[in-house]
């Protein structure tokens, strides 16, 4: 069971991401809220997973909450929904211990996998994001980018970095491979594994070094 908390101002908003989480019965909510105020004792349950928060703006005041949520609960991941999509809004969220980043038109389908991903130990970027967080991370390629270590990876494995790489859902890999959405995140696990990653831009800096995918 994964235990789930959403912070959401606008209260139609909170409740349509609310219904969408309850017809999953593997989520379990802990709390819908409308008042970010009453964010930091909620976060302080140790008990809860990820954090749904809406965030329309990225003042000072907004990315020190998300700072400090993340201090409050150092394993909690957070999810952040936004309408602001520009580069500079992106990438200050990410840099603010966010995990996960849906733009407010993603599809229910893509809420249901950005919390069991990260709830995984995987980053979600929906395609409306991802693209703009990998032209700012392949900037930061250098030397300290992980060695190639492409013989350790199966074809099976590397089709799916290729296929994640070109924005397709786990579901839509799932769709295309004709396996299960678990099958693929146990790829992912191994992938990561084999190539002794710690995060998802760990991978995609890899991926981009080995012309396995890009830009």
């Amino acid at each position: 069971m994964i235990n789930v908390g959403v912070c959401i101002q606008h209260k139609l908003f909170l409740r349509g991401v609310e219904l969408i989480l309850d017809n999953c019965n593997d989520f379990n909510i802990l709390f819908a809220i409308d008042n970010k105020k009453l964010l930091v004792d909620k976060v302080a349950n140790k008990n809860l997973h990820v954090l749904i928060i809406s965030v329309s703006d990225v003042s000072n005041r907004t990315l020190n909450l998300l700072v400090r949520l993340h201090a409050i609960h150092q394993k909690l991941k957070i999810l952040v929904i936004t309408a602001n999509r520009t580069e500079e809004t992106i990438i200050k969220i990410v840099k603010s211990n966010a995990k996960g980043l849906l733009s407010n038109n993603a599809e229910p389908k893509d809420l249901i996998e950005a919390v069991y991903s990260l709830r995984n130990g995987f980053d979600y970027f929906d395609k409306s994001i991802k693209h703009i967080v990998l032209q700012q991370y392949v900037l930061t390629i250098n030397e300290s980018t992980p060695e190639s270590n492409l013989q350790k990876l199966s074809e099976r494995q590397i089709e799916i970095i290729k296929l994640w790489g070109s924005s397709l859902t786990n579901q839509e890999i799932a769709d295309k491979l004709c396996i299960s959405i678990r099958t693929v995140e146990t790829h992912k696990t191994h992938i990561m594994r084999k190539l002794q990653l710690k995060t998802t831009i760990d991978l995609i800096k890899f991926s981009i070094k080995n012309n396995i995918i890009q830009l």
